[in-house]
Order: C-alpha cells, then sequence, then structure tokens
C-alpha cells in the first residue's frame, strides 16, 4: 500500500503518558491563532473571488462565450493545484525546512538555503517555461481534447494561448510560497489570491468592451505574474540576510521584525537562532534532519525529504524523486475532475459548463474555510511522526477531521437550503438571467452533497504525506475515484445533464474519501477508523436536520434577500442546536477556551502543550 526508499519501519507504538512534551507539541492557542490568520486571508481571497465570478456573469453571462473562456481556465486551474498547492507545498516546504534547520546549526559550506535555491530555481524556470510553450502550441489539440462538442473552439483556443502563461507564473508562485512558509512567513503567500482575483476584475472591467471574454484569460495572465510580484521581496530580504544571523526572529504576536507576518514560533523555535516552526517537520535542535526521521534518515548524515543540502547519490534522489510522482499524480487526479466535468458538459446545451463552474465556486466556500485547519496542523502532524509519536499525530488527525466534518456540513446545510437565493443574489445581473439563476441553483443543490468528501480528501492526503514518504496509495484510490466519476458522468449525462455530472463528481470525491480513510495504517497515521465514524455520524446527522430546518425557513420568505437569510438563518440555528446535543467535535467545551484563547494576542506568550 505504502512504498518508501530508503526508509526502516517506523515506530508505532504510543508514547508513554509520562513522556515529556517534545519541542514539536504546540497549544491549542498556537493553532486557534495560527488557523484564525489563515482563514481571515482565505475569505478576503474567496471574496473577491466572488466579486470575479460576478464580474464574469455580469459581462459574459453563461453562453458559448464563457463556456470557451472556462476551458481555457482548466489550465490555470490545473496548475494551481500542481504548482501552488498540494504539488509544490508537499516537496518544497521539508526541502526549505531542511535547509534552514541545517544554516541554523552553522553546517560549513555554502549557505544551504541559497544552494538550494541556486540549485533549484533556474532549473525549475527552464522546465515551466518550456511547458508553457507547449502549451501555447498545443492550444488546439488541448482544447479538442478538454472540449469537443464546443461550438466556437478558436475562442477557446485563443483563451488557453493567454492562460498557458500562468504555468511559469503560478511555478513562481508556488515557489516562493513554499519558501516563504518555511521561513514561518504567512502574510505574503496567503495574499497571493487577493492580487490574483484584483487584477482579472480590473482587467475585466477595463478591456471586456474591446477585447470580449479574452480580457478574462489576459486577467488570468497578468494575475499570475501578481502572484510572483508580490512575494519576490519577502524571499528576497531572506535570502539576502546573513546566514550568521538565524534563520529567524522571535515572532511573538506572529510578525518578522523584517517584515514578514507569520505564525508564532510555537513548534519548538530556538531563540539564539535557531529555525523555529521549520522545525515542525522533525529538526532535532542538535542534528535533526526534518522529515527524512520518519522515514529511516540517519540522525548523523540523514538525507532529508528532498535532499536540500545535498542528495544521497545512492537513493536519496530516487526516494526525492518517487515523492514527486506520488504527490503529483494525486494532484492531477483530483483536479481531473474538472476537466472529467467540461468534457461532458461541452455535449450539452451551451452554458452547462458555465453552470457547473458557478455552482462549484459557491459550493465550495464552506470546503475552503474548513481546509484551513488542516493547512495549519499538517506541520503538527508530520512533527509528530517525525519524532515517532503516533499518539499525537493519531489524536491531531482525529480531531481535526471531525472538526473539518463540522465546519463543511453547516456550510453544505446553508447552501442545500438557500441555493436559488444565493445564485439570484450573487450573479442575477446583466447577462445572467433568471433561466441561468434556476439552473446554476439546481446543480449547486447537487454539488453540495460531495462537499464532506472533498474535505475529507484534502484532509486524509495530508496524514499520508506527513511522513515524507512515497506513499502510492492515495494516487492509486484517487484514479479509482476518477475511473468512477468517469463512468457515472457518462451513465446520468443523459438523461440529467449538468446535475447528472454534478451527482457524478459527488460520488466520486466520497468513494475516494472513503478509501483514504479506510488505507489509513501503520505507514501514515494509524487512526482509530470506527472511533473516526462514529464523530462524523455526528454532524451529517446534525446536517441532515439543519438542512429540512433550512429548506422550510427559506420556502415561505418573500424575495430572494428574505429567502437567503431566513434559510441560513434556520440552518444554522439547528445545526448548532443538533450539534451542542449530539456533542459533535466536542463543541460543548469550545465556549469556553475560545475567548480565553483569542485574548491579547498581540502580547502573551505562548505556552507549548498538547
Amino acid at each position: 500500500m505504502d512504498a518508501a526508499a530508503g526508509s526502516g519501519p517506523r515506530p508505532t507504538v504510543p508514547a508513554p503518558a509520562s513522556a515529556p512534551l517534545s519541542p514539536g507539541a504546540v497549544s491549542g492557542r498556537f493553532l486557534a491563532r495560527a488557523t484564525l490568520l489563515s482563514a481571515a486571508l482565505s475569505m478576503a481571497a474567496a471574496v473577491l473571488g466572488l466579486g470575479r465570478d460576478q464580474a464574469l456573469a455580469h459581462l459574459f453571462g453563461a453562453g458559448a462565450e464563457t463556456d470557451a473562456f472556462l476551458v481555457a481556465w482548466t489550465v490555470p486551474e490545473m496548475a494551481s493545484t500542481l504548482l501552488i498547492e498540494d504539488g509544490m507545498a508537499f516537496v518544497l516546504v521539508p526541502a526549505f525546512s531542511l535547509a534552514l534547520a541545517r544554516r541554523g546549526r552553522g553546517t560549513p559550506g555554502p549557505d544551504p538555503v541559497r544552494a538550494l535555491v541556486a540549485a533549484s530555481l533556474p532549473r525549475l524556470c527552464l522546465a515551466l517555461a518550456g511547458a508553457a510553450a507547449l502549451l501555447v502550441l498545443g492550444a488546439p489539440l488541448l482544447v479538442a481534447f478538454l472540449a469537443p462538442g464546443l461550438s466556437d473552439p478558436s475562442l477557446a483556443v485563443a483563451c488557453t494561448r493567454l492562460t498557458a502563461t500562468c504555468v511559469l507564473s503560478f511555478g513562481l508562485a508556488g515557489y516562493c510560497s513554499a519558501a516563504l512558509r518555511a521561513h514561518r512567513s504567512y502574510l505574503a503567500p496567503g495574499a497571493i489570491y487577493i492580487a490574483y482575483n484584483a487584477v482579472i476584475i480590473a482587467t475585466m472591467v477595463v478591456l471586456a468592451a474591446r477585447w470580449g471574454v479574452r480580457a478574462a484569460a489576459l486577467g488570468v495572465a497578468l494575475g499570475g505574474c501578481a502572484m510572483a510580484l508580490a512575494q519576490a521581496p519577502s524571499l528576497w530580504r531572506r535570502l539576502a540576510r546573513r546566514p550568521g544571523g538565524g534563520s529567524g526572529v522571535p515572532q511573538a504576536a506572529g510578525v518578522d521584525r523584517h517584515g514578514g507576518h507569520g505564525v508564532p514560533q510555537a513548534a519548538g523555535a530556538d531563540r539564539d537562532g535557531g529555525p523555529g516552526i521549520t522545525q515542525t517537520a522533525g529538526a532535532d535542535r542538535h542534528g535533526g534532519h526534518g522529515v527524512a526521521q520518519a522515514a529511516g534518515a540517519d540522525r548523523d548524515g540523514g538525507h532529508g525529504v528532498a535532499q536540500a543540502a545535498g542528495a544521497d547519490r545512492d537513493g536519496g534522489r530516487a526516494f526525492t524523486v518517487g515523492l514527486v510522482c506520488a504527490v503529483l499524480l494525486f494532484a492531477v487526479g483530483r483536479q481531473s475532475q474538472v476537466l472529467i466535468e467540461r468534457y461532458f458538459a461541452s455535449g450539452l446545451p451551451a452554458g452547462a459548463i458555465s453552470h457547473l463552474n458557478y455552482a462549484q465556486k459557491v459550493a465550495q466556500l464552506p470546503m475552503s474555510l474548513a481546509m484551513m485547519v488542516c493547512v495549519v496542523t499538517f506541520p503538527v502532524v508530520a512533527r509528530a511522526i517525525a519524532e515517532g509519536d503516533v499518539r499525537r499525530a493519531r489524536d491531531r488527525v482525529e480531531r481535526d477531521l471531525t472538526l473539518m466534518a463540522c465546519l463543511v456540513l453547516l456550510g453544505t446545510s446553508v447552501v442545500v437550503a438557500c441555493a436559488p437565493g444565493i445564485v439570484h443574489l450573487l450573479f442575477q445581473r446583466g447577462a445572467f438571467t433568471a433561466g441561468d439563476t434556476a439552473a446554476t441553483a439546481a446543480v449547486m443543490r447537487v454539488y453540495a452533497l460531495g462537499l464532506l468528501g472533498h474535505t475529507l480528501v484534502g484532509a486524509l492526503v495530508r496524514s499520508y504525506f506527513s511522513t515524507g514518504r512515497a506513499s502510492w496509495y492515495p494516487p492509486a484510490v484517487m484514479g479509482i475515484g476518477v475511473v468512477a466519476t468517469i463512468g457515472l458522468s457518462a451513465w446520468a449525462v443523459g438523461p440529467w445533464g449538468a446535475r447528472g455530472i454534478a451527482g457524478a463528481n459527488a460520488a466520486g470525491i466520497s468513494l475516494t474519501a472513503l478509501l483514504l480513510l479506510l488505507g489509513l495504517g501503520p505507514q501514515s497515521v494509524p487512526v482509530r477508523i470506527p472511533r473516526v465514524a462514529g464523530a462524523l455520524a455526528r454532524p451529517v446527522a446534525a446536517a441532515v436536520g439543519a438542512t429540512a430546518a433550512g429548506l422550510a425557513g427559506a420556502g415561505p420568505a418573500d424575495g430572494p434577500a428574505a429567502s437567503t437569510a431566513a434559510g441560513c438563518a434556520c440552518a444554522s440555528v439547528v445545526f448548532l442546536a443538533l450539534a451542542w446535543l449530539l456533542n459533535a467535535a466536542g463543541v460543548r467545551s469550545l465556549p469556553f477556551p475560545v475567548p480565553h484563547s483569542v485574548r491579547s494576542p498581540l502580547t502573551r506568550k505562548l505556552r507549548h502543550g498538547r
């Protein structure tokens, strides 16, 4: 199930209860503040993303022209997953963490961080530029493959040639983002999608009358450049810093003295210049080697996950290639669900691709908020595994799964209950008609049924890759989910159209989530499946009751605003009441520590503990 090169058996015995707390153990207050920071940036980007979609709907509606652009938008959607989010992050964050750890120890020779950049960045730029050029040249073939039923493929080809440039710009943005997060700086990486969406909106507004929907494609190209430029100054300051000065400055309030805004050094920061949160990947203050220790690296000469300061010629590079391939295969499989949707929807009447896109963008907002939990706790789990504390990693993953389920299911209840009113308020103006509202709302309700599956997949896969090992199980089960999605889409698109495609997406990703949960074991994080299943059943039950209440509340209301407000209020109140009665995710204990955890966050020092 789980392959790893150069790895020996890892400890699976829980740490004794009397064992002293490790430097990697972090307090709940630290995690709460870090999650709030990430969620705030994510929500700001989501609001601008809605503004971008509103501008697109207002200017171009949901017809053939918008369908052509959305086919071209497949390229940046795929690139963002591979180059900014899962793919690049799983590989480069541990690599930079290892380099920073070696810099902190004063390793003889060139600065490890600069050596890593010099060795990797030029080659990455060359490869990405070549890939972008190939996409520009092969745009007609790509459009024919993605959407063979388009009424105007030439427009989609023109838009694809513009968006293909984002392969290079997104790659640079993802590289900077990984490097900055390893340096504990989260402000610039968290703000990149704010810059991206703002540039797209501005470009559409200024050039829509002259360029048509090509203005949106140009906005994507310019927005990608803005993402890279927004992070370049912060990364340059860190690379230009004297290596003797350490890798960071104490961050009691989450602010770097040199301008970086990140989370506090709660995860084992060395006050004398140690690598701070970079140690969450398992670095030992006296010579640890990051996540590589979880994969059998020798403590006196470990090679790390990405061989940041010199690969082991006998096997280190092969291990790195295996990890990269496993991560990329999984990311491609996950993002291919969008390709499947657009392939089958291209044969439907004009507007179907647009309805699926608008429905997906709105329905995924609760998932984006829920995912902030595991974005913050991913290094915590990795640190616990690196230290051999499987019990702490297991408990963290189990808590995360139930908390994320609560967040996304509350949002699912609101989306299903209030879909027509939400779509009307957000999009029904300009070229976006009442018919588009009804079609999009119907698709959104079906698509929302898979939100729990999407969220669990995003959380569970981190449990496999937090070990820093090449696990082939996630891409394999993702492939099973993709095959199921294709088969169900082919069967359902005829009788149910776009709703059938959305239903196939929900079923395929839910199957993948189930298989990922069942596959957790000694080679990843051995969660207690019956315990997790029982914990997930509680918010599911609360969501069923909340959805019924939301539908009942939204029905009698007059007008989209009143209907949405009534449905949202009813669904939220009932969900919270049922979650309290069922004690979903330990919700009864939340009101007491939360006010204490956010009080005076800029002046109180963090206390480490489980």
